[in-house]
């Protein structure tokens, strides 16, 4: 399903949206996507040769559903739109909200040619949002300007909630030798807490470049 895009779930799934506790949320607000057990017939009984490993995965977060790790709404009509992972869903004051659709604003500016966006430890509204954009080629704009305007297209498009306030031009992203950002290891470099070189990393140098960026925003320890 496209990233935001509604669908009717199959016959034979009973789809809810759930928040932290396991209760259902209102139509129209974003929670962890689940589907209500028992699933049809013969559907995902296992992993192989780990039946412990799938009860904790998939069954013990929300007794009685299937977690999928997905987030997303659903509206009054029951259509489902799946908007990001679930670890990619931070909390920012008491609001539930998708890095992934701030990643979207992001990546709809006409300079920006690839994104990412995490969430960082706040002490204050316990996750800010922190962006960083690649731009495209032949961009010669003042950063300082793309950055103002990328700031405003998310509270544009997302609100003021978003508490949007960090976002910075880099030359690359940390990514695996498949392509997946590495958004959990920059999290962990912004908070201080330790991490692990990911052995898939394609270029651990990267890295480095991340940390000063987020020194200069304020965080990875920095003084400032």
């Amino acid at each position: 399903v496209k990233l935001g895009s509604p669908t009717l779930p199959m016959p034979g799934y009973d789809i809810r949206i759930l928040d932290d506790g396991g209760h259902e949320v209102a139509p129209g607000k974003l929670g962890a996507i689940a589907i209500k057990l028992p699933l049809p017939p013969g559907n995902l009984p296992t992993l192989w040769n780990a039946d412990d490993r799938f009860k904790r995965a998939y069954l013990e977060t929300f007794p009685g559903y299937y977690e999928t790790g997905d987030a997303g709404v659903k509206d009054e009509d029951g259509y489902v739109s799946i908007m990001a992972r679930t670890d990619d869903v931070i909390n920012v004051a008491g609001h539930r909200l998708s890095t992934g659709a701030m990643e979207e604003a992001l990546a709809n500016h006409p300079d920006v040619a690839e994104c990412a966006v995490m969430g960082v430890q706040d002490e204050v509204k316990g996750q800010l949002p922190v962006g960083f954009v690649i731009l495209n080629a032949g961009v010669e704009r003042p950063a300082a300007d793309i950055e103002s305007e990328l700031i405003a297209r998310v509270r544009e498009e997302i609100g003021p909630v978003a508490a949007f306030r960090s976002v910075a031009i880099v030359d690359r992203l940390p990514k695996t030798r498949s392509g997946k950002i590495l958004r959990a290891t920059m999290r962990s470099i912004a908070d201080g807490s330790q991490w692990n070189m990911p052995a898939t990393i394609e270029d651990p140098s990267v890295l480095d470049e991340i940390e000063e960026t987020l020194k200069r925003l304020g965080y990875a320890g920095s003084a400032s």
